[in-house]
């Protein structure tokens, strides 16, 4: 490459800075549409993580509905999601610091609904014939019980009463009340199931009293998940099941399930946060929705009689959320080579307009590496999928016959999955001249649910086996440095990678964000939505020791970072703490960074940007290659 500059690979100087990537992070969920009006939640890193409810009129006005220093979240299954409902101009939340629900008009100030301290809600839906609205919700009155999980009705005359409708299993969610309002529809599941594991569909009338009457169970078992209830405009039920396997499209009627369109692909996606869409419905028998396969999305319409499937053609490979209006549909959606961004959808045309988007000053399309799709065959005659990220920046080229470093990302969940969408946070890395592979391993949505359970029984090492073997095929094709393979990732991913340090030795340095060390002490101290997912990830209790690192320490010899929020409800800072000790008291090197205000995941413009450069600043001091930039250094304990 001519005119470029000779430097090591990871010594690259970016157009990146942390401070960019931390000062333009938006994220961006809850589509929602209310006649020709469009809103949707901005979480701000600028302002400290604030969530803030914003509204774009037909004529292109944009406004922010919720004024500081109200914060849009729900603390529901610590996860939260759902956090608000927009109907008629009028819009009802959850403000994160009080766990309280608010009403609020355009213009207006929030007028306080709810009364309780001790309750928290989300997933809201209007039941406008009797006033009120209809949501999930949580006691934590008690700090000696597990928390109770109801659906209630909330008064709108102001006087914060409240109705229990439905009681007695463990978790609730979706509670969606018909378009003539005469029944509701929600899902229900209790221990030790998750949501994706198996729960089950009812429906109910209101009296007219608002009380539920002929409550009947549509479908679902413990081995049956079902995604998303949705009434069409006509009041016939559809939803997504995946007992076939894949999560598909389904529709209740007087005589029994009727599948749509049956595929090998996935409609649905875990139930980790409240409030999200894969479809809805144009008229009473035309919808769009979003499918996945082989890890990209893509949007289409479906016509609920004929089952005709009809894709879009558009860049969109990942679709986090979508609403369907009148002649168009708004989604949140990003590529390989657009960030994830609001974009409306004409359903006639085709058309897209972008509405916001989540980073605000887009790359120069040079310095992007974009996303390339990589398959890989890894233990058990299995194969495991990824994202592979090659370093890139026009303006440098590293000296010859050298590779570059790794960084493998073993996501969170780990019911979750990767996509090829851009991210900053990725291209941070490869504009410095580090290549990325992101792993979809066993366990992963996105891949039908024989993959998905393909973890269960052995978290910690089909995880680990699949991020291995992923860097191990880099290795073989002579693209990475074997000398400098690096492994990251969070809360589970942060459990895979400190795994993969304890008892692997392809890595040769990794980061710990917020990740599970103690199995036997995540199950003691966590929150009620995750207290028995481990059973089914471990296979038995009996296993917590073998598989923990922390109880094999002894065993990682490379160096480690850990990033901690000490507000961390999900994944307590003694997890991270006891293995910084066990490696201070071996003098393995190992850095710890904490954040007073910051729970599980970091949504601080500061800390985001510390905790880039904290990484950056890490991997230079153990690999040996200078910083083209001055960043604050990480003192490392050796």
């Amino acid at each position: 490459m001519t005119n470029s500059t000779v430097a090591p690979y990871g010594a690259w100087k970016s157009p990146f800075s942390a401070a960019m990537v931390a000062a333009g992070s938006i994220s961006l969920s809850l589509p929602r549409i209310d006649g020709q009006d469009i809103y949707w939640l901005e979480g701000r890193a600028s302002e400290k993580g604030r969530h803030v409810i914003v509204k774009q009129t037909p004529d292109g006005r944009r406004i922010d509905i919720t004024p500081p220093p109200f914060n849009v979240r729900s603390r529901v299954h610590e996860y939260g999601g759902g956090s608000y409902v927009v109907s008629n101009g009028v819009v009802y939340f959850s403000h994160f610091a009080d766990d309280q629900v608010y009403e609020i008009r355009e213009g207006g100030e929030p007028r306080l609904i709810t009364r309780s301290r001790d309750f928290r809600y989300a997933d809201f839906s209007l039941d406008a014939s009797h006033n009120r609205l209809i949501c999930v919700r949580e006691d934590h009155s008690e700090p000696n019980r597990e928390a109770v999980n109801v659906i209630t009705a909330i008064s709108l005359d102001g006087d914060g009463k409240e109705t229990i409708l439905v009681e007695g299993q463990d978790f609730y969610s979706s509670p969606r009340v018909s378009p003539d309002g005469s029944r509701v529809a929600w899902l229900s599941w209790s221990h030790p199931n998750m949501p994706w594991d198996g729960c089950e569909l009812w429906t109910a009338r209101f009296n007219a009293a608002g009380e539920l009457e002929g409550i009947e169970k549509v479908t679902g078992t413990v081995n049956e998940s079902v995604y998303q209830p949705e009434w069409a405009p006509d009041g016939n039920l559809y939803f997504v099941s995946d007992r076939t396997g894949w999560w598909n499209l389904y529709g209740a009627s007087p005589n029994g399930i009727i599948p749509l369109c049956l595929t090998e692909a996935e409609f649905g996606r875990p139930q980790w946060v409240f409030g999200t869409s894969i479809f809805g419905f144009e008229s009473d028998y035309q919808m769009g929705c979003a499918y996945i396969r082989q890890g990209m999305y893509t949007f289409a319409t479906l016509n609920v009689r004929s089952g005709t499937l009809i894709p879009f053609s558009n860049q969109y490979t990942d679709i986090q959320d979508l609403q369907v209006g009148n002649g168009f549909a708004v989604l949140i959606a990003g590529s390989a080579i657009e960030p994830v961004q609001v974009v409306k959808l004409n359903l006639d045309t085709g058309e897209v307009v972008t509405l916001a988007r989540s980073v605000v000053d887009l790359p120069d399309p040079a310095t992007i590496s974009p996303a390339r799709v990589v398959s890989f065959s890894t233990t058990g005659e299995r194969t495991a999928y990824g994202f592979y990220y090659p370093p890139v920046n026009p303006q440098f080229t590293a000296p010859a016959d050298t590779k570059p470093p790794l960084i493998v990302i073993s996501h969170g969940g780990p019911t979750a999955m990767t996509t090829n969408t851009l991210r900053m946070s990725v291209q941070y890395w490869t504009s410095r001249g580090f290549a990325v592979l992101d792993v979809n391993y066993g366990g992963s949505t996105g891949y039908g649910r024989p993959y998905r359970e393909s973890l269960y029984g052995g978290w910690g090492v089909i995880d680990v086996d699949d991020c291995e073997h992923g860097a191990l095929s880099l290795i073989g094709d002579g693209l990475v440095d074997p000398d400098r393979i690096i492994i990251r990732g969070g809360s589970a991913g942060g459990f895979t990678t400190l795994c993969a340090l304890t008892f692997r030795k392809t890595f040769k340095a990794g980061a710990s964000h917020y990740g599970v060390s103690d199995l036997a002490a995540l199950a003691a101290d966590t929150h009620k939505f995750e207290s028995r997912y481990d059973l089914r990830l471990v296979g038995s209790r009996d296993l917590n020791d073998e598989r923990s690192p922390i109880h094999h320490a002894d065993r990682i010899s490379c160096p480690v970072i850990f990033f901690q929020g000490l507000d961390d409800k999900v994944v307590p800072p003694a997890q991270s703490e006891r293995m910084v000790n066990a490696l201070k008291a071996r003098h393995v090197p190992v850095a710890y960074i904490t954040y007073e205000g910051e729970g599980h995941g970091f949504r601080k413009a500061e800390n985001i940007q510390r905790t880039l450069e904290a990484e950056l600043s890490f991997y230079s001091q153990v690999f040996g290659f200078e910083l083209p930039e001055e960043i604050a250094p990480v003192e490392i304990y050796r």
